[in-house]
């Protein structure tokens, strides 16, 4: 089997999925990569000895060469690349969230159909084994039918990863309960078996709306990502625009009744996302969501609370970035390409989760007043639960 040949457009902050990827001799290789920063470019040249650069991602998009394409830049430039590449007749690997608004999201899966180019949207977190533990669970029913599910998402590093560059305007993101959420919207929907379609939420920005500013076209300071300040207001060199919240809750009720909540904080002293899913004989929560960590489940009852739980599960050990996730998230994509057939993954699901955070994000900027989630077009999602099939 010879490797599946793949350009990669963006080499940021997820460069890790082409390192996932890069595997010369065993299935893919990177062969040819772009990013507007000739600096960036000319530094990740050497990890992947691609036999092409290029700062413009249109000259990938008639190679023979390259079989497929994965994407990795800012959400703002999403819809246009992806809808470039597909109609190109390459297919795509696309970075969550999938656009920026519904009406992004609808014209990538339209593009899709239309002209029959595989498309696979980047939700990693349904690789990750706390999730896919949790997934089981429920699946054994031994918390009886899912209810409610609760999501606390604590960012510790918020400060640093999302205020110091672009993830802080919000005409690049809408704002981080679709940038950021767009993962954990999508898990809630996995785990609790529908999607959402009423929101309402409030947030603000509380904490870095004051901090000291970079001047536009300033550089993002040398040991950006290297060195943390605390406490988080002792920050300095934030991104010239900073219009985004740092806090937001959320309320959803999804098409199956679910009733869900999810709550980011960006000047946590700690990193976690913290899942609590309640159903009809339990309640399972995890403590800590890497490898090694655990997921507890309560079933037994009425009582006061017990710490010791009824079972207790461990997450699966992994290796690699994100828990794994990326290695088998990029395998995956790579199988799909070549093969077709079902997928973890949904770009289906991928549109719901930015639906949800688009719908989220007015109501929080509108006093909490109550949003529709608008609906896909039936035969778009017929066409994805297909396969991506004629």
């Amino acid at each position: 089997m010879e490797d599946l040949r793949l350009g990669v457009i963006g080499l940021g902050l997820r460069t890790s999925l082409a390192l996932a990827a890069h595997r010369p001799g065993r299935g893919s290789v990177v062969a040819a990569l772009c990013d507007s920063d000739p600096a960036v470019l000319k530094s990740r040249a050497g990890q992947f000895e691609a036999g092409y650069v290029t700062e413009d991602y249109r000259d990938l998009l008639d190679r023979p060469d390259i079989d497929a394409i994965v994407v990795n830049t800012p959400d703002d430039t999403h819809e246009r690349i992806a809808i470039d590449c597909l109609r190109a007749g390459k297919a795509v690997y696309l970075e969550k969230p999938m656009a920026i608004t519904v009406e992004g999201c609808d014209a990538i899966l339209r593009t899709a159909r239309e002209t029959g180019t595989r498309l696979y949207v980047g939700h990693n977190m349904r690789h990750m084994g706390v999730v896919r533990l949790m997934r089981d669970i429920i699946r054994k029913g031994v918390i009886g039918e899912p209810k409610t599910v609760w999501v606390r998402h604590f960012v510790s590093y918020g400060g640093d990863y999302y205020f110091k560059d672009w993830h802080a305007d919000r005409t690049r993101t809408t704002g981080l309960l679709l940038q950021k959420a767009a993962h954990d919207l999508d898990v809630i929907h996995w785990l609790a078996g529908g999607y959402t379609t009423r929101v309402n939420a409030l947030g603000d920005l509380m904490l870095y709306g004051d901090l000291p500013r970079r001047a536009p076209g300033t550089p993002r300071p040398a040991n950006w990502l290297q060195e943390y300040d605390w406490p988080p207001a002792a920050r300095t060199d934030l991104h010239h625009v900073v219009d985004v919240e740092d806090v937001s809750v959320m309320n959803m009720r999804l098409d199956n009744g679910v009733i869900a909540a999810y709550q980011q904080c960006h000047f946590s002293p700690d990193y976690v996302r913290n899942y609590t899913v309640i159903g009809t004989e339990g309640r399972l929560e995890n403590f800590g969501d890497g490898p090694g960590d655990t997921v507890k489940v309560w079933n037994t009852g009425p009582s006061g609370y017990r710490a010791d739980c009824d079972i207790a599960y461990q997450v699966p050990a992994a290796e690699g970035s994100h828990g794994g996730a990326d290695a088998r998230i990029m395998a995956e994509f790579c199988r799909f390409v070549r093969e077709g057939g079902a997928t973890d993954t949904s770009p289906v699901a991928a549109r719901m989760s930015v639906a949800a955070g688009h719908m989220a994000t007015l109501s929080l900027r509108n006093a909490g007043l109550p949003y529709d989630v608008p609906p896909l077009d039936p035969d778009l999602a017929a066409y994805f639960a297909d396969g991506q099939t004629h």
